[in-house]
């Protein structure tokens, strides 16, 4: 998985929330959604207790890949703008 991409944990008390990888840690990835988990304390989850979704061609998951600042809403924007199309 990288940086960016769009993930849906399948396995925890957070099954079936969307969220976006914002670091990896060895076999763990950093999630964060921007509301519920804010990109200050993101999500430490296996990387086998989550699913890749579709590619994301958002502006955010661009940001996310390339190292820039990006802010909460921004994440939460991105993902409602994902859940609903």
């Amino acid at each position: 998985m990288r940086v960016g991409e769009v993930v849906r944990a399948v396995r925890g008390r957070d099954t079936g929330r969307v969220f976006f990888v914002v670091g990896e840690e060895n076999e763990f990835l950093l999630l964060a959604d921007g509301r519920y988990r804010r990109l200050e304390k993101p999500k430490r989850k296996k990387s086998k207790h989550t699913e890749t979704q579709t590619n994301s061609d958002c502006a955010v998951a661009a940001k996310l890949a390339g190292g820039e600042k990006v802010t909460d809403k921004e994440l939460w924007r991105a993902l409602a703008a994902y859940r609903e199309g």
